[in-house]
């Protein structure tokens, strides 16, 4: 539902969110990682036990799903838009992702660009972004698409979830890498999420203020604690376990750790326009 509502509502969004955007333009190994980055384990390819197997299997197929769309992309929008494939570095992790840019960008070109965050638990580039990048590329921006970790069709380690931490650190690494491309004009970057994107382009522009120019938050989650709330029972659970931060803790008993990634609790520090769709409910 929520899929089919986005395909109908993206291109009313798309005007909105170019509209504010004018002021600019003037698959990993299954590994797994502790927080310092080194090696802890590493998934037997080879592996008898049924649960191993699985868990193979499901990120194989999620893998070959992503081809697919990658390659949807370059059969019907391939004279609109170059589609490339990147991966940046985010710590010590390389991070999967895609820079859209005109077929027929000239050498000398300096242009503005938009960093585009999906939403979603366990999401990635889909069809339903199609027309938005496509309409991006061809009123003059680069689009940057970070598949931050916590996206699926990428292996295990980007699949693994940290709401407000690993997700917010890769969509700040991704700007800076595309600020870096010569095709870029550093000075006119903006940033532009949907829910669980919206929330990381508001914390994007609270932690680094100064490196955005615009910002659209669509539908953005804001405030964590009021959205642990009224979640059912089984996604509240799976939040609280999948995401190291958390602790495997409900909110009652780890506030904390809520309100930190909550942007609604420093939005003292944005500094950057900022253009906000969201629906009363």
């Amino acid at each position: 539902m929520i899929k089919r509502i986005g395909i109908r509502m993206m291109p009313w969004l798309a005007g909105a969110a170019l509209t504010v955007l004018a002021g600019c333009a003037a698959a990993q190994p299954a590994n797994k990682s502790d927080s310092s980055g080194k090696l802890a384990t590493f998934s037997d390819m080879e592996s008898e036990d049924p649960a191993v197997q699985l868990d193979l299997l499901k990120h194989q197929m999620l893998q070959t799903e992503q081809k697919v769309i990658g390659l949807s992309f370059q059969l019907e929008h391939g004279r609109d838009a170059k589609m490339q494939m990147v991966r940046f570095p985010s710590g010590k992790q390389l991070i999967p992702g895609y820079v859209f840019t005109k077929p027929d960008m000239a050498p000398e070109a300096r242009l503005p660009a938009v960093v585009l965050v999906h939403g979603g638990f366990h999401e990635h580039l889909d069809i339903e972004w199609f027309p938005l990048i496509v309409e991006m590329v061809k009123r003059g921006y680069v689009v940057m698409w970070p598949e931050y970790r916590g996206s699926q069709g990428y292996g295990e380690t980007i699949y693994k979830n940290d709401y407000g931490t690993t997700d917010i650190a890769d969509v700040l690494a991704a700007s800076a890498y595309i600020a870096g491309k010569s095709f870029v004009d550093p000075a006119r970057l903006a940033v532009v999420g949907e829910s669980r994107g919206g929330m990381l382009t508001l914390l994007a522009i609270q932690q680094e203020p100064d490196r955005f120019k615009a910002a659209v938050d669509i539908v953005g989650l804001t405030d964590f604690v009021a959205y642990m709330a009224y979640k059912p029972e089984y996604r509240r659970q799976q939040i609280a376990k999948e995401n190291p931060g958390f602790g495997g803790k409900l909110p009652d008993t780890n506030l904390a750790a809520y309100m930190k990634v909550s942007p609604i609790n420093h939005v003292d520090k944005i500094k950057t326009p900022l253009l906000v769709l969201a629906t009363t409910g």
